[in-house]
């Protein structure tokens, strides 16, 4: 079994360079994913000089871990929409949404760029009729929103339903394969690509000023392609933060069903889709158990639930792959996409829950038309100052709530362990030592690994992630490497290392 995507091991690794020199362009994008990547073509092919910036690789955050599924309904449910806002709302939901997908089909098309791009249906499920309700309330929402929906009561799936939401022409694709040939497309359109290059810095001004480990990138726009914008920002405190979790398996009946399933589960739902590799390999993905960043100790039993929910329901012959990825939440159940004001040419594209491939490349054409002075039919939807506190209050206030209780868990510093010498190989603790707090882990070698258990971003106290090994904070999502590093997040700042002689 690989602990890595599926999406991973079936594209080309990409190569290039990190920046090594002071760099001045008309616009510089933060994050290579599927936000980054779209902008940046749809910008350097309108020429307009550019400069990616990605951390690690291209396509390796969210984009490298998704679903690969593109629809355009949403997982906070069109009837969900509609009553938050109205059937308007929920109209432009859907052909936004729908229009993302077009403009990556055009791409592959038009570009001959081999994604596996197919038009599948999407199913919402209901296995037991309790759930009934909720289906054909779904179902009367979809079709209010001008989507092509039908109700059934048979699925390509190996066991009985109770009924089924069905809505036509949605789509399938590799997200890595997708990704790797649009970095390709913006260098041969004049932009540049930068690997291997976190922004430590941001100076907002006139121009702006990035500051990387080897260079100073001066823009005149910035577009935060980041998944949750770098820096402290208002938006924070609109969102939640989630990690979900997936499986990659084999079927001994080599009997994979087409098409893009979400089965209601209580308390949450499994996504379910299939996939041929470029060997002509096929698995079955099943994903879900979502939880709050930072809120769970135990994130291996994630796994160990797909792995029965997948056995229960599917004749498995091997589990191959597993991963997790992390999603963000709004308030009011809609991404917040665009300009942060009229003034300073920050823009920032965030929210999308686990919607993201749709939405991270409608927020691409929406921040590129907004650059480009162009009329967009979409940008009022999803501005990000829109912020309606009656739309908004419930989740508001939930998510503050809690980021307020993990401050207050910490306080004064409680530690997991007493003493260094108490973590035991493969095991992250927190250690208080002269009353500081330290992230301690030691690897399966028993070397240490230590720094300062104090997120960068806002001060909350980090948690350790056994099944990522990583230390995730609670309050706002940002993740770092055993040694520090910024894997995610709003954090810039990688978690310092202590002193000489500290903690022993």
């Amino acid at each position: 079994m690989k602990k890595t995507s599926l999406w991973k091991e079936d594209a080309d690794a990409s190569a290039y360079p990190p920046l090594q020199n002071d760099l001045h362009v008309d616009v510089a994008i933060i994050g290579g994913g599927m936000t980054g990547l779209t902008a940046a073509h749809l910008l350097a092919g309108a020429g307009k000089s550019v400069a990616l910036l990605e951390a690690w690789r291209v396509g390796g955050g969210t984009t490298g871990f998704s679903t690969g599924n593109l629809y355009a309904t949403v997982e906070e449910r069109m009837h969900a929409i509609c009553s938050k806002f109205d059937s308007e709302t929920a109209h432009a939901v859907a052909a936004s949404r729908t229009a993302a997908i077009g403009h990556i089909e055009n791409l592959v098309h038009r570009l001959a760029i081999d994604c596996d791009f197919h038009r599948r249906p999407w199913r919402l499920i209901s296995e037991i009729p309790q759930n009934n309700k909720i289906l054909e309330k779904e179902f009367h929402a979809c079709r209010e929103a001008g989507l092509d929906a039908y109700l059934e009561t048979s699925t390509p799936l190996p066991f009985d339903i109770s009924r089924a939401l069905r809505i036509e022409n949605q789509a399938q694709f590799n997200p890595m394969r997708y990704a790797k040939a649009l970095a390709a497309e913006i260098i041969k359109a004049g932009g540049s690509v930068f690997e291997r290059t976190p922004v430590l810095r941001i100076k907002e001004g006139s121009p702006h000023s990035l500051y990387t480990e080897n260079g100073t990138v001066t823009a005149d726009k910035i577009i935060h392609a980041t998944h949750s914008p770098k820096g402290v920002r208002f938006v924070h405190t609109l969102m939640g933060v989630h990690r979900e979790y997936a499986i990659a398996v084999k079927l001994n009946s080599n009997n994979y069903p087409e098409g893009i399933f979400w089965v209601m589960s209580r308390p949450h739902q499994h996504s379910i889709r299939a996939y041929t590799d470029s060997r002509g390999e096929s698995f079955l993905l099943v994903l879900g158990e979502p939880h709050k960043v930072g809120h769970k100790k135990d994130n291996e039993s994630c796994f160990r639930n797909l792995e029965a929910y997948a056995g229960a329901r599917f004749d498995v012959k091997s589990v191959d792959y597993r991963w997790s990825a992390q999603n963000y939440r709004s308030a009011d159940g809609l991404p917040y996409i665009g300009a942060l004001d009229e003034k300073t040419g920050v823009y920032i594209a965030t929210g999308f829950a686990t919607d993201g491939l749709t939405y991270g490349t409608l927020a691409a054409m929406i921040i590129s038309d907004l650059i480009l002075d162009n009329e967009n039919p979409w940008a009022k939807l999803y501005d990000p100052r829109r912020h309606n506190p009656l739309k908004s209050a419930g989740r508001f206030i939930k998510e503050n709530v809690h980021v307020f209780m993990d401050y207050m868990h910490d306080l004064p510093y409680r530690a997991e362990a007493k003493i260094v010498s108490d973590i035991r190989p493969d095991e992250g603790k927190t250690v208080v030592i002269k009353g500081e707090k330290f992230a301690v882990y030691r690897d399966e070698a028993g070397v240490l690994h230590q720094v300062s258990a104090v997120c960068t971003h806002m001060k909350c106290i980090v948690n350790w992630n056994a099944e990522a090994k990583s230390w995730d904070c609670p309050c706002h999502g940002s993740r770092f490497t055993v040694d520090g590093r910024v894997i995610e997040g709003p954090a810039m700042i990688d978690l310092p290392k202590p002193e000489t002689g500290k903690p022993h």
